[in-house]
């Protein structure tokens, strides 16, 4: 039976400085991405444009 009593700890973690590196390039590619009409990838950019055209809109984005 589950106690009601029983409180949950918050343990604080460290974050290595590699992982959030890792998050910035991947926030850096993600946003080169968004922003991308046919320059940065040339044979597949209209699907990349097109996976991301309504998100893009949602995000305030312009893409045209």
């Amino acid at each position: 039976m589950i106690q009601l009593d029983e409180t949950l700890e918050l343990v604080p973690r460290r974050v290595p400085l590699w992982a959030w590196l890792v998050v910035g390039l991947a926030l850096a590619v993600l946003y080169a991405l968004t922003l991308d009409n046919g320059t940065a990838l040339r044979t597949g950019a209209r699907v990349v444009h097109e996976l991301f055209h309504d998100g893009r809109h949602f995000l305030g984005v312009p893409c045209h």
